[in-house]
């Protein structure tokens, strides 16, 4: 199911019939779903259900893939992945990728500002965002706790001025008083006009953010949920997620 304003500007995202391999084995089976401008928007589903390999497709990382991705009504399908983050995407994997060796701010100062889309967020702009950040500006990144990590992590993507951010399962892991901070990072990143497509676990980390949720099983969307609907469809979602 897709959602569509009449008269709008182009989706943020727009995936139809997605298909997506790895190597031989086929993935994502007919994937629709649409993004509008400034939405969060949060894909549930079980462990495997093809979530993550959905925000691979559409940054271009996975084996190979068909149907359509449109990413501010652009066609992205045929693009190699850096021309793909040149349209203001921006990916952070679960595995986060900080830097070791760097400290904080270096770490920060690594990505390039994408050309022709904006100014990217200055570094005393994410400190302000993430004060955590600024203490440990000097700190070497093997010394940040994981949700320090994971806030470097979403704050150097702003830094490249992207503003479709893909967020693979940030709170997993983490102490409650992180995870709230990150609800409130998401909240304020809303508020700023930013569109936030989230694969999350923790569903009671999502449930309060999301304006709509879409319930991923074997490679296909199985389920659209508004945030108005949250609390007559839970007997379903607890049915298909055990949550």
């Amino acid at each position: 199911m897709s959602v569509q304003v009449v008269g709008a500007a182009a989706p943020a995202l727009e995936i139809t019939n997605l298909q997506g391999w790895y190597g031989e084995s086929h993935v994502l089976h007919g994937v629709n779903l649409t993004v509008q401008p400034g939405e969060v928007v949060t894909l549930l589903g079980r462990n495997g259900a093809g979530r993550t390999s959905i925000l691979r497709a559409i940054t271009g990382l996975i084996g190979k893939r068909a149907g359509s991705i449109k990413i501010g009504g652009v066609e992205t399908i045929g693009m190699p992945t850096h021309k793909i983050t040149h349209l203001g995407l921006g990916y952070c994997p679960e595995e986060r990728g900080i830097f070791a060796s760097l400290t904080t701010e270096e770490n920060l100062l690594l990505p390039p500002v994408l050309k022709g889309h904006g100014k990217g967020m200055g570094i005393e702009e994410i400190y302000t965002l993430f004060p955590n950040l600024q203490e440990r500006k000097h700190s070497p990144g093997t010394r940040l706790s994981g949700g320090e990590q994971q806030m470097l992590a979403v704050a150097r993507i702003l830094r490249t001025g992207a503003n479709l951010l893909l967020l693979d399962e940030i709170s997993e892991g983490l102490a409650p008083v992180i995870v709230q901070a990150l609800a409130r990072m998401i909240t304020l990143l809303r508020q700023r006009g930013y569109t936030v497509v989230m694969v999350e676990q923790n569903f009671r980390f999502a449930a309060p953010l999301a304006d709509r949720f879409y319930v991923i099983e074997h490679g296909q969307v199985v389920e659209h949920i508004l945030a108005s609907e949250l609390e007559d469809k839970m007997p379903l979602l607890n049915e298909l997620l055990g949550v």
